[in-house]
């Protein structure tokens, strides 16, 4: 199992348009990841409605979870994607 913490930059959060390129990069890797707000919410990634039921808005930190499959690839692949879209 791998980590990250990110604190979001994009303007409005994760809302519609950044959350199903989330979804779709997520489905793409072969390990479970986990989205988990400050607090104590957390959805897997591949699941659209729970992202977008998280509210995360712009400067809330979120900790990603890579479990199984390729992990280190794919914690790779996961902070690249928060850097470039959100």
């Amino acid at each position: 199992m791998k980590q990250f913490s990110y604190v979001i930059t994009d303007p409005v959060g994760i809302h519609a348009r950044p959350a199903g390129m989330l979804v779709k990069a997520a489905k793409a890797l072969d390990s479970t990841i986990t989205i988990e707000k400050t607090g104590g919410k957390s959805a897997t990634a591949t699941k659209l409605m729970a992202v977008m039921g998280l509210g995360i808005k712009q400067g809330d930190e979120v900790t990603v979870t890579i479990d199984g499959g390729n992990e280190e690839a794919n914690l790779q692949t996961m902070e690249q994607f928060f850097q470039d879209h959100l």
